[in-house]
């Protein structure tokens, strides 16, 4: 064996161990933090590639249920509106039926018509105010869209106009024959509003499909990105307690080659 000043090859041998040990466990601590085996390029260009598509992908579905939760208020709003207003043309029609009959009295008569412009007024008023976040679908004017991932719309629900006009019911009843008028325009506005609320229904009922499958796409998509870069903590784990025992014995291993130079003292002791 040589004996050298300017060379330690022991130390050498050693300080590259330790670099190499210092390294891995520099990454399994990096896994353990972060709780990804491949959190950036320089860990696995190609999965990291792959992740980052998903993750786009994820986004996307993200943002079509969004806004298949808005829509999916919006028609909240619009059944509940319907409904009531489905409510008060039952009313209506007891009300006509009420003042059809011929012996009523003509301050009766006014009585129950003041009652029932009263409730037309108010399904005027369900109408106006039956918005969310902009949409009136009870207003044939608007519509909902659901969407795919890349903003491509997938199906629609009209809205269903139920203001007191497009329903066809006359706001006054002068006779008995004007109230059995009033009675047969309401049959009918009965049976439109019923409609409305089948084609609001079933539409909601899509949006619902639509956003549970959606959400099963997103469950899918993140638990494949996961697949593919989540760290296996309990292997971490165990790596992490091999490798600092690695570097405790490195430093030793080190500091006894760093030793080594100075057994030449000994070749010039007395």
């Amino acid at each position: 064996m040589a004996f050298s000043v300017n060379t330690n090859p022991g130390a050498f041998v050693a300080l590259t161990q330790l670099n190499e040990t210092n390294r891995q466990l520099a990454i399994t601590q990096n896994r353990i933090n972060t709780g990804l085996r491949v959190s950036s390029a320089k860990d696995d260009a190609a999965t990291f590639a792959i992740a980052q598509n998903l993750r786009a992908d994820v986004a996307g579905f993200n943002a079509v249920s969004q806004s298949l939760d808005r829509s999916i208020a919006a028609l909240d709003v619009a059944l509940n509106a319907s409904e009531s207003i489905a409510d008060l043309l039952i009313n209506l029609r007891e009300t006509a039926v009420a003042a059809s009959d011929p012996g009523l009295d003509a301050l009766s008569r006014t009585a129950l018509e003041d009652e029932f412009k009263q409730v037309l007024r108010q399904i005027d008023s369900i109408v106006a105010s039956a918005t969310f976040n902009g949409t009136n679908l009870i207003n044939a004017a608007n519509s909902v869209a659901a969407i795919n991932e890349n903003g491509q719309v997938v199906f629609s629900v009209a809205g269903q106009t139920m203001t007191v006009a497009a329903l066809g019911i006359a706001s006054t009843f002068a006779s008995a024959a004007s109230a059995q008028s009033a009675v047969a325009q309401i049959d009918g506005a009965i049976s439109t509003v019923n409609a409305a609320l089948s084609a609001l229904g079933a539409g909601r009922q899509r949006f619902q499909l639509q956003k549970d499958f959606v959400g099963k796409v997103i469950d899918s998509l993140r638990i494949g990105i996961g697949n593919l870069v989540d760290a296996d903590l309990a292997t971490e784990s165990a790596n992490l307690q091999a490798l600092q025992v690695k570097q405790q014995l490195g430093l030793q291993a080190l500091s006894i080659a760093n030793q080594a130079p100075q057994t030449i003292l000994s070749l010039f002791g007395g």
